[in-house]
């Protein structure tokens, strides 16, 4: 165990005390299951659960819904919508403002730059190419994951894996005292860790890089699974704001991923196989670790990555992204069943989740009367502002997140506040189109904003992390995406309502309408399994479900 894990885990000892498990019984379900399962859809809306289900099988996300236990008003309360505090958010329980994951990246005043929510510079690959990519871990989250309280209620007997083509949808899960996390290097489609965990990846893991997967299926073009005038719930396949994979003329099917175009395995992550490699691998490590096979709970997580990149490029109205969701509900089949032989279902909790949702593709929109837009020009119109009336300057350091942060030197050497030039930055930004309000972060008791706004701004808002002004945008509208493609950040519910599904040990089959929040999730799971809810969490368990469950 280096350094780090172990003095995180000391300040967390008299936790130790706290948890306790149920004693098993000679009847009935475990005091535990033998196996938990985490599952996110990165980007997967709460309505693509039913949009495609009259072509699911029955074995995917309808069995999930058929047997299970469905959360339907399910919500992010937080913004923004991205993935690193999504996936944070799931496994913390918590929120920005308390696990400090309030972007995939953020500008650190201290070190002058911006930082990636993962990186870091004490870490080093293992496996793969040996790149840049491998130098991650999670140290910057905050709070402990409710892997980690699985870790310390069992004293460590338990094993904790994550798994996700994204660094952060696999390290971030895993939490802070997992035996592993590993994720996909575009650079050479290798599977990899870093050296936070251990010093080289198993035999296994090179065994299964040895494959060579991805090459294989792209052998041939992306052709749609059933024939392509099916795709009824869909677009044409061709339109205007769509952006073809590089190296493609134009968005549309077959879509040819050659193995010899340079960038091969960052295009592979934008077809649906991405998802099946990340299935593959997420049961060779059940195999290889024998998780479910020990004399306590194991935990893996799995996040599937590619209905992102699809996403993003096509747009949730695309027939790629249907016929990724199709593809992905029967990978989503397959580990179920292997799931069935590997431990049974009576002996594994799995939940299903997504880190946000998606905005419609504003062409889209647009085209059907919808009030839609990219806000542009934010921080050109600051500037603008702030140097007509106090002189030239580099008055931004950045902006991202929806949050404008302030250049504290220049504010400093003119005698100024951010209070003070609040007004002037707020009047010239609110003339950006699509832009709904402009708030002052430094001081929460002034917002001129409303109480459902004011709540999800003060909790994505981390005071060391955090910019001094943010950006909220109109309904439909949404930060970049000028031209083609889409995003999610925002409040707004189809970037804030996600699917929330329980299945497998001890859960009934139902559902509920009640208010729950992502929050929620590792809320319950720590009630489910008698262990002490994560150090930031502030959901609570879902009531309706818990209250079944004996």
């Amino acid at each position: 165990m280096n350094r780090y894990k172990l003095s995180f885990l000391l300040l967390l000892s008299p936790l130790l005390l706290l948890a306790q498990a149920k004693p098993k019984t000679a009847s009935g379900p475990a005091a535990r299951p033998k196996l938990v399962v985490g599952i996110v859809v990165d980007q997967m809306r709460y309505d693509f659960l039913f949009r495609y289900a009259a072509k699911y099988g029955n074995g995917g996300f309808k069995r999930l819904l058929g047997e299970g236990y469905n959360c339907a008003y399910t919500h992010y309360n937080y913004m923004p919508t991205i993935t690193a505090p999504g996936h944070t958010c799931v496994f913390t329980g918590s929120i920005p403002a308390i696990h400090g994951i309030v972007g995939n990246d953020w500008f650190d005043r201290s070190l002058g730059r911006e930082v990636y929510c993962t990186e870091d510079t004490l870490a080093e690959a293992a496996g793969g190419s040996g790149s840049k990519a491998g130098k991650m871990s999670p140290r910057n989250v905050l709070a402990t994951t409710i892997t980690d309280q699985l870790k310390i209620a069992t004293n460590f007997k338990s094993k904790v894996i994550g798994v996700s083509q994204k660094d952060r949808g696999a390290i971030i899960p895993a939490g802070h005292s997992a035996d592993a996390a590993y994720w996909f290097d575009s650079r050479d489609g290798s599977w990899i860790t870093s050296t936070f965990y251990m010093k080289d990846v198993p035999q296994w893991v090179k065994d299964f890089n040895a494959k060579k997967l991805a090459n294989k299926y792209l052998e041939k073009p992306w052709t749609t699974l059933l024939p392509i005038e099916q795709y009824t719930e869909s677009t044409a396949d061709d339109m205007p704001w769509e952006v073809p994979i590089p190296g493609e003329k134009k968005p549309v099917f077959p879509h040819e991923v050659s193995g010899t175009f340079q960038g091969f395995y960052e295009n592979f992550r934008k077809t649906p196989f991405g998802n099946t490699i990340t299935k593959d691998f997420a049961i060779e490590t059940l195999k290889n670790e024998k998780l479910g096979k020990g004399t306590e709970t194991d935990f893996l997580t799995v996040s599937f990555s590619s209905t992102d990149y699809v996403g993003h490029s096509f747009g949730p109205n695309s027939i790629e992204t249907e016929d990724t969701y199709l593809r992905l509900d029967q990978d989503i089949e397959a580990l179920l069943s292997f799931l069935d032989t590997w431990v049974g279902k009576q002996n594994v909790l799995v939940f299903l989740s997504a880190d946000h949702g998606v905005a419609d593709v504003w062409g889209f929109s647009r085209e059907h009367n919808i009030a839609a837009g990219s806000i542009q020009k934010v921080t050109n119109a600051a500037s603008a502002a702030l140097t007509a009336a106090y002189g030239e300057a580099d008055w931004i350091q950045y902006f991202g997140n929806y949050q404008i942060y302030l250049n504290p030197e220049v504010l400093k050497a003119k005698n100024l506040t951010v209070s003070q030039v609040y007004p002037k930055v707020k009047e010239a930004v609110m003339k950006v189109p699509g832009v709904a309000n402009v708030l002052n972060l430094q001081d929460f008791a002034s917002l001129q904003i409303n109480d459902n706004q004011a709540y999800f701004v003060k909790n994505g808002y981390h005071l060391k992390r955090g910019g001094d002004l943010m950006v909220v945008a109109e309904p439909g509208w949404q930060e970049g995406y000028v031209r083609a493609g889409t995003g999610h950040g925002t409040p707004n519910n189809y970037d804030s309502h996600v699917p929330c599904l329980f299945y497998g040990w001890k859960i009934p089959h139902g559902k509920t309408g009640a208010s729950t929040h992502v929050t929620d999730i590792a809320a319950t799971v720590a009630y489910l399994l008698d262990i002490l809810e994560p150090s930031g969490c502030v959901g609570k368990p879902v009531e309706d479900l818990v209250s079944q469950v004996r």
